[in-house]
């Protein structure tokens, strides 16, 4: 058996890409200064946490890795969107049925893919 310690995430801009995380997620920064090369967001529960790398390329392709996030503090799926969006996160796919169920993909400020998924309350009251 195994668990996850850390996700890592390429980036050309590490400490601002995992600034905006740290605002998305409420995760805190690690003992980071603008310049560094790698940036850890620790998750305040222990892992996995998130390690932002810097790399010389920028994304072209989609990612083979995704986040899954849902909702936290009372806020509905649409609701975490829209301040998400307020964050600067961008549109990418909206997988939402009219019943209730389904998923929004956002991108973050680098262009990673990102899904945000019904609450846990909003899938309890739904039945599932």
């Amino acid at each position: 058996m195994i668990e996850i310690q850390t996700v890592t995430v390429d980036s050309e801009r590490p400490y601002e890409l995992a600034q905006w995380w740290s605002a998305a997620l409420g995760w805190p920064l690690v003992d980071s200064e603008p310049e560094d090369d790698e940036v850890l967001l620790d998750r305040p529960d222990g892992p996995p946490h998130l390690l932002f790398i810097k790399v010389p390329e920028g994304k072209s392709v989609k990612n083979r890795i995704h986040l899954d996030v849902v909702p936290t503090e009372g806020r509905t799926r649409d609701q975490e969107v829209e301040r998400l969006l307020g964050l600067g996160a961008k549109e990418h796919e909206d997988h939402r049925t009219p019943g209730g169920p389904g998923w929004f993909t956002l991108l973050d400020p680098e262009g990673n893919e990102f899904c945000v998924c019904r609450s846990r309350a909003e899938r309890e009251a739904a039945g599932g």
